[in-house]
């Protein structure tokens, strides 16, 4: 099994109100240095093939075509590959900007 990571943001030109009110709110918290807030979402992906370039290019078609709108959003792909000498996974990073 290998996992993937697939980010979701709105294009910086697409107005976000839910992260405008994240914004509004925080400073009523306590939290007065947040000058802005980008709210997005993650998938995390398992696929069962161990091959990073078609992992990125299974979980780019999947961005492409479901997970996220990419009109309005942009999505970056981090396919965790697995380290052989250490516990853990090592990311390999693409973005659709």
């Amino acid at each position: 099994m290998a996992r993937v990571l697939v980010d979701v943001m709105l294009k910086p030109e697409i107005l976000d109100p839910q992260g405008q009110a994240v914004q509004r709110a925080l400073p009523r918290m306590g939290f007065d240095s947040v000058t802005s807030v980008r709210q997005g979402k993650r998938f995390e992906l398992e696929l069962e093939d161990a091959d990073p370039a078609t992992l990125q290019a299974t979980a780019e078609a999947m961005a492409e075509k479901l997970l996220a709108n990419t009109v309005i959003e942009d999505f970056k792909v981090t396919v965790l590959v697995e380290d052989a000498g250490a516990r853990g996974a090592a990311p390999v990073n693409t973005e659709n900007a």
